[in-house]
C-alpha cells in the first residue's frame, strides 16, 4: 500500500463531507488549521504522499507529511474538512469485520488480531480527543441512496473544475440536512423500510456531532469520470428520491417503489463497472 496517490485517486469514489467553520474548532485544532492555511493549504493538483505503517500483519497507509484538509470559503467564512486518514482507516477496518457476512473471507483482509489492535488504537485516539470523529464518508463505485434525502435538487451544481473535468456536487447546511433526515424517517418506517431509516438516523447522529452552521457536501468526485456529460446532466437522483418520499407520505406506494427502483437501477449500472476493473 502507500504510494503517492490521494485515497480517492485509487478507486472511483463519492464523498459525503462536513465542512466545519474554522472558528468552531477547539482552540488547539483551530490554531493548527490557521497555520495550515497560512503556509498554503495543499493544492488539489499536488498528490499527497503516504507511508506504510505496520499494523500487525497488515500494512496501513498514513499521511507522510502531516494531516491535511479540504477547505471551502463561503461568503467570506472559512470552512475546513480534515481528512483524518488514520482514523478513517482504523474505523473502516472494524466496520469491515462487523459487516462482512463470512468470517473466513473477512480474515483474508482484516484478521481478528489486526481488528483488536485497530480497536485499541482507535480507542486511544478517542480518549485523547473525545471529539475525534471522521468528517468524511467515502463510497466506492456508487453514491449510497441514503445520502440523497439530505439534499435538495436546487442545491445541485454541475461544473468543470480547475482541470477541466466535470464535477457534480450538492451543498447544503448541516442544519437543513438534519431536518430533511428527520422528515424522511416516519414515511420510511410506515412503508416497512425501517433498515433504510436506521441508516439515515445514523447519518443524523453523525451530523449532530458538528457545529450546526457547518456545510454538508455530496461530491460525486471521480465517479464523474465514469459517466458521460449526458449521464451527469440527466442524473437527478436527489430529486427522484424526494419524489419517492413524497409518494410514501401520501401512502402512494406503487409510484414510490417505481421511482426508488429506477434510482437503484441507474446506480447498479454504474456500480457494475467495478467488475470490468
Amino acid at each position: 500500500m502507500g504510494g503517492t496517490a490521494r485515497l480517492h485517486d485509487m478507486v472511483p469514489s463519492a464523498f459525503l463531507r462536513v465542512f466545519q467553520p474554522l472558528d468552531a474548532f477547539d482552540a488547539q485544532e483551530q490554531a493548527h488549521w490557521e497555520r495550515y492555511l497560512l503556509h498554503g493549504a495543499r493544492s488539489p493538483a499536488i498528490r499527497a504522499k503516504y507511508r506504510d505503517r505496520a499494523h500487525g500483519g497488515l500494512g496501513v497507509i498514513t499521511p507522510a507529511d502531516g494531516e491535511h484538509a479540504d477547505v471551502r470559503v463561503v461568503e467570506g467564512r472559512t470552512f475546513v474538512s480534515p481528512w483524518r486518514v488514520r482514523l478513517r482507516v482504523l474505523a473502516g477496518m472494524l466496520a469491515l469485520r462487523e459487516s462482512a457476512p463470512l468470517e473466513e473471507l473477512t480474515d483474508r483482509f482484516v484478521s481478528k488480531v489486526d481488528a483488536r489492535r485497530a480497536g485499541r488504537e482507535l480507542g486511544r485516539m478517542r480518549r485523547r480527543n473525545p471529539g475525534s470523529i471522521s468528517f468524511v464518508h467515502q463510497s466506492t463505485w456508487h453514491v449510497p441512496v441514503r445520502w440523497f434525502p439530505l439534499f435538495d435538487d436546487a442545491e445541485r451544481r454541475l461544473r468543470e473544475d480547475q482541470h477541466g473535468r466535470l464535477r457534480l456536487r450538492y451543498r447544503t447546511t448541516v442544519r437543513r440536512a438534519m431536518r430533511r433526515a428527520e422528515d424522511a424517517v416516519p414515511a420510511l418506517r410506515r412503508a416497512d423500510l425501517g433498515p433504510i431509516s436506521e441508516y439515515i438516523l445514523d447519518l443524523h447522529q453523525w451530523m449532530a456531532a458538528f457545529d450546526h452552521q457547518s456545510i454538508l457536501e455530496l461530491d460525486y468526485a471521480s465517479l464523474c469520470d465514469l459517466m458521460t456529460w449526458d449521464e451527469l446532466d440527466d442524473d437527478r437522483s436527489v430529486r427522484d428520491i424526494h419524489e419517492a418520499l413524497a409518494a410514501l407520505q401520501r401512502y402512494d406506494y406503487t409510484p414510490a417503489a417505481d421511482i426508488y427502483q429506477g434510482v437503484l437501477g441507474r446506480w447498479a449500472e454504474i456500480r457494475s463497472r467495478e467488475i470490468l476493473n
